[in-house]
């Protein structure tokens, strides 16, 4: 005898209430297995793939793609059948699922469900029979799961006909990158373009190699045109969750702005030796981040948050330094823990897995909240200066401006020098103008000077 069993969306952890389904994977009369993934949601942290607890037949989904749920919304109905001595299917959930969900059942060994009881089937006689879907839909293998954690991987392939089960990740543990499709991809533009030059086809008739844009819009990003030639696009996901977190910022803290210019030639002389020395390349970002840890170390106040309703300020002994990342999918703040227990090479390899994180859209919720401080580098758009808005709860935030030549006295001589504008904006609940000056030119003093930073090492 059958069981239909609810599954709900579950808690996504980080304190996160809802999240708009993105994409269904699996369609009404599908079987799935135990912990499969069912749909990709996208939360005002990360997109995520939410895997069913349940094996069976899917018999209902509820909600269509765009649409916002809470937490403990109906996402879809299974029917359970026989147990599995019987049945050949798995019919125990898994424990849990993500944060804080999961079905009372003890964790069972995934796998893929080869058949379904008569008694299951002839349960839900009204769905049409079920179909396996394809593999760069699922990620599913013949001999197992395509290693494929990303969803805009599996729909960039997915929209280009490129079987995943074809490729060879370059990632960890053989994991397939957005860059290892983008590569497939063009390979076969090429190919086809010297077949089609070998038949000696016009020139008009030969394919584009252009690969396609990354990603189209999802339902959160698109936007409605009105017939007053207005265009409304809706704050949802990442870009609703920044509205909001930027909204508060402004709203709750008083906070203040001071910067200075700096000669930064030692600070990049010294970064080209370090890499010059052979051994894994070490980034600016790195080399800002460690004088970033070294002088909260020496001004901790800025290292906090306020807490008006027991008003308290909140100092914090770890530094969870965060550092403002733009994606296709809008602004994210990565965090790297504890960054002031990593030297600069370790800085360097967690801003780059972090990076590419970002990029991919991998990110966890965990990778995107607990952060002590920010780092914001917005001289990769070009510009000198900026007066940014603080990451609440946060209390301050360092600004990076680009490095470029300029005039500047050096030894009492005129001479051209990389020179870097460097700002930042605090709480002024936390501290005075005299702590955020200090805090700022010691920064400043390690830029020109990175053989200061040698005394707190």
């Amino acid at each position: 005898m059958a069981q239909v069993l609810e599954f709900k969306l579950p808690d996504l952890g980080e304190g996160l209430t809802e999240a708009e389904i993105v994409r269904w994977l699996v369609e009404v009369g599908d079987v799935v297995a135990i912990d499969q993934p069912v749909v990709e949601v996208e939360t005002a942290k990360a997109m995520v793939e939410v895997p069913c607890p349940y094996g069976g037949v899917v018999t209902a989904r509820f909600g269509e793609e765009g649409t916002e749920l809470p937490v403990g919304s109906p996402l879809l109905t299974v029917a359970v059948g026989a147990p599995a001595s019987d049945a050949g299917a798995e019919t125990e959930g898994s424990g849990n699922v993500l944060v804080g969900y999961g079905t009372g059942a003890p964790p069972a060994r995934r796998r893929r469900v080869r058949r379904m009881a008569a008694d299951v089937v002839t349960s839900v006689a009204d769905a049409p029979a079920p179909a396996p879907a394809p593999a760069a839909e699922t990620g599913g293998r013949g001999d197992g799961p395509v290693p494929v954690i990303s969803p805009l991987v599996r729909r960039l392939a997915r929209e280009n006909g490129l079987e995943l089960r074809e490729l060879t990740g370059s990632g960890r543990d053989g994991l397939i990158l957005r860059a290892d499709v983008e590569q497939a991809l063009r390979a076969a533009a090429t190919q086809e373009a010297t077949a089609q030059e070998a038949t000696l086809l016009p020139p008009a008739a030969l394919p584009s190699t252009t690969l396609p844009p990354a990603t189209p819009p999802t339902p959160a990003t698109m936007t409605t045109p009105t017939t007053d030639g207005v265009t409304r696009t809706p704050l949802r996901g990442i870009r609703g969750a920044v509205a909001d977190k930027l909204s508060r910022s402004r709203r709750e803290i008083p906070d203040a702005t001071c910067w200075v210019d700096a000669d930064a030639t030692e600070l990049m002389r010294a970064r080209a030796a370090m890499n010059a020395a052979g051994g894994p390349k070490i980034s600016v970002l790195a080399l800002l981040a460690r004088i970033c840890t070294a002088a909260l170390t020496r001004f901790p106040e800025l290292n906090s948050s306020v807490d008006m309703e027991a008003r308290e300020i909140v100092r914090f002994d770890r530094i969870h330094l965060g550092f403002a990342a733009q994606t296709e999918r809008g602004l994210v703040v990565p965090v790297v823990r504890d960054a002031h227990v990593r030297n600069t090479e370790a800085l360097s390899a967690e801003f780059a897995r972090l990076t590419e994180a970002a990029r991919t859209g991998t990110l966890t919720p965990g990778d995107l909240t607990g952060g002590t401080f920010t780092l914001n580098n917005y001289g990769v758009f070009g510009v000198d200066g900026s007066t940014p808005i603080i990451n609440h709860p946060e209390a301050a935030m360092l600004g990076v401006g680009r490095i470029v030549p300029k005039p500047w006295v050096h030894e009492g001589e005129l001479a051209v020098r990389q020179v870097v504008q460097l700002s930042l904006t605090f709480d002024h609940r936390v501290c005075d103008g005299g702590t955020a000056g200090g805090f700022l030119r010691y920064v400043a003093d390690c830029v020109e000077q990175p053989a200061v930073l040698l005394r707190t090492l």
